[in-house]
């Protein structure tokens, strides 16, 4: 029976490389959700937004965490925490000012900092026991991203899938995919938890957290 790896990839944060005070966040974060049974999840927050309609919630086009108002964010968590053991989590923590100039350029910065959680999230499977790996991410591919972007995903399957393994990579909208929206619920629950301290929605997927790696953590500027 064939099988397949999804990996569903968002980000947290801006890259603007400037001081906090003029709306440059303090961290980037990059988060990766992988998992061999995405369907039943997305199934389950189709049916989550159709109840919320239904009973006149307050709602966008769909499930955002940072724009979704605190009664649709309990619902959205609930169905996440209802799936979660079929999902594994690991996050990428940048905090911006001790990235050196050097690195700042997004066609070094992105190959470098997504190619380092890809390869960390590929080494914990036998890679040749799936027929496919299936790469969807959403903002990481949108504008002056995309190119970098692209190119540390390939460049790392590339190298790292074995032979007869084949990959997919797809940037969509998250509107039309709600694994992407569960993604970007955990990017923004780790993201809360580094910007303000906010623990409560952490709390409700660290269960299925298995990394999440500050890479500047001893406080060294990386300059690559």
């Amino acid at each position: 029976m064939a099988r397949f790896l999804y990996l569903f990839l968002d980000e947290s944060g801006n890259l603007a490389f400037k001081p906090e005070a003029s709306g440059s966040s303090r961290f980037f974060i990059i988060t990766s959700v992988a998992t061999e049974h995405p369907f039943d999840a997305a199934k389950a927050l189709h049916d989550l937004r159709y109840e919320l309609l239904q009973k006149d919630a307050e709602m966008g086009e769909c499930f955002h965490a940072s724009e979704d108002k605190q009664r649709v964010r309990d619902e959205v968590f609930t169905v996440i925490q209802a799936h979660l053991s079929r999902f594994v989590i690991d996050s990428i923590i940048i905090e911006k000012r001790k990235t050196g100039p050097p690195l700042q350029d997004l066609y070094r910065f992105y190959p470098q900092m997504l190619g380092y959680l890809l390869r960390f999230v590929m080494r914990q499977y036998e890679l040749e026991l799936y027929d496919k790996v299936i790469v969807i991410a959403a903002s990481l591919f949108a504008g002056q991203h995309k190119g970098p972007a692209e190119k540390a995903v390939k460049t790392t399957l590339a190298r790292m899938l074995p032979t007869g393994t084949r990959y997919r990579l797809f940037h969509h909208s998250a509107k039309s995919d709600f694994d992407l929206q569960l993604a970007d619920y955990c990017s923004w629950a780790i993201y809360k938890k580094w910007t303000v301290g906010e623990e409560r929605p952490y709390k409700l997927i660290a269960e299925r957290l298995r990394s999440e790696f500050d890479i500047f953590q001893r406080g060294q500027r990386f300059y690559y």
